[in-house]
């Protein structure tokens, strides 16, 4: 998501992992020490592993302000899982080792895989005009389905609003602070977020840069919808979710409950000279709509970006271009790619965070064999936080998993 902050914003976002911090309410959590969850069902490889290293780099969120992380790691060991901090606060329970959470940008990857599945069916093509397919929204007409994978449509990004080049910065639909907290329950349409998007001045000209909006999707979206006849999420349930078992998983609409166990996120803000923390556990997602608005849990994140990454959703040439990185984001279609550095490798992933209080991570190898899933949750404040302290987290769990905790290049 934008921040009210569009210098801070633009950094977020170059970095090309979602950018969270944790501004905890002080004293308000007394954080569980991390441990591995026996009650979950692991590999009889994962069976009684202790995994220190994984527990340490998980601990550090909590120790650093974080009220709650559930971390995934499925590599040549097996399977761990583990949690650490506090469902809710005011209550000594852990976060639920496979709760579900609101999974922000992660929603992307699951996008682009739906839009490039069809163009495998041939009934999209990469570098046809969108506006081909949805000729009465007024699209661009060299904005080409290509070009909103990738973030190159120029297309202005509706939730937040955009920084120019010129240094002016026009705001978009309330996405952060307490603007977007006062309407956390309002519901969207895909349509009605693309035409105040398309209402705004454009970022540039198409295919001429790479700027990070939100409203790509959202497009993608609505060209799922026209192509196949039928709803998004009937065509993610009948395409993705249903056929790996992501039983977790809901594209959620205007739906505001998380469902089942989950952890709870926080926003804080100042009234009258008094703190106020509010439970935002329930949130409108419709904001996102096919860019960020999916439910999700570690277990299910794992399946989706092993089996991507597997092979087992797209044919070979259609992953290879999905996982090509193009531009100053490097990224491909619906994907990140990170060089982690000498002995590291490359990871392919998308994290994400809705507007305040969650933050999901989704990493894997070219393979698909590790993969690393978890979710954080956290008081969040209007200002986000220090940056840094969250980059250097990931970063920090991120290397003990693909590089055995070597210090790696930071991305």
């Amino acid at each position: 998501m934008k921040t009210q902050s569009p210098p801070a914003t633009k950094v977020f976002r170059r970095v090309a992992v979602t950018a969270l911090a944790a501004a905890l309410l002080a004293g308000a959590v007394t954080p569980g020490m991390a441990a591995a969850d026996s009650s979950v069902a692991t590999p009889k490889a994962a069976a009684g592993q202790n995994r220190p290293e994984l527990q340490k780099a998980m601990q550090a969120f909590v120790d650093a302000g974080f009220a709650g992380v559930q971390v995934r790691v499925h590599d040549q060991r097996g399977e761990w899982v583990g949690s650490a901090g506090v469902s809710k606060l005011g209550e000594a329970a852990k976060p639920p080792t496979n709760g579900r959470f609101w999974a922000g940008s992660v929603t992307k990857t699951f996008t682009a895989t739906l839009v490039l599945q069809l163009v495998g069916e041939g009934k999209i093509g990469l570098d046809t005009p969108a506006a081909d397919y949805l000729p009465k929204l007024g699209l661009d007409p060299r904005i080409t389905v290509r070009m909103l994978l990738r973030h190159t449509s120029g297309l202005f990004n509706y939730a937040g609003g955009e920084t120019y080049d010129d240094g002016t910065y026009v705001p978009g639909l309330p996405a952060t602070g307490n603007e977007w907290l006062d309407n956390r329950f309002h519901s969207y349409k895909p349509e009605e977020l693309v035409r105040f998007a398309l209402s705004k001045r454009a970022r540039f000209e198409p295919g001429t840069d790479q700027n990070y909006s939100n409203t790509n999707y959202t497009v993608a979206l609505l060209l799922i919808e026209k192509v196949t006849g039928h709803s998004y999420a009937e065509e993610m349930k009948r395409r993705i979710l249903r056929p790996l078992g992501l039983r977790g998983t809901v594209v959620p609409g205007n739906r505001t409950e998380l469902p089942g166990p989950h952890a709870h996120g926080y926003y804080r803000y100042e009234e009258a000279g008094q703190w106020k923390t509010v439970d935002i556990s329930r949130q409108n997602q419709s904001l996102l709509a096919g860019a960020g608005d999916m439910i999700s849990t570690t277990q299910d994140l794992h399946t989706f970006i092993s089996a991507l990454n597997g092979g087992k959703l797209l044919p070979a040439p259609l992953l290879a271009e999905m996982r090509k990185p193009y531009g100053k984001l490097g990224y491909g279609f619906g994907l990140f790619v990170q060089d982690l550095g000498p002995n590291c490798g490359t990871v392919y992933q998308h994290n994400g965070s809705p507007p305040h209080g969650y933050g999901a991570l989704m990493y894997s190898s070219p393979d698909g064999k590790k993969t690393l899933t978890a979710s954080v949750t956290w008081v969040d404040e209007v200002t986000r936080g220090p940056a840094k302290d969250y980059l250097k987290l990931t970063d920090t769990l991120v290397k003990q998993v693909f590089c055995g905790g070597q210090a790696g290049s930071a991305d």
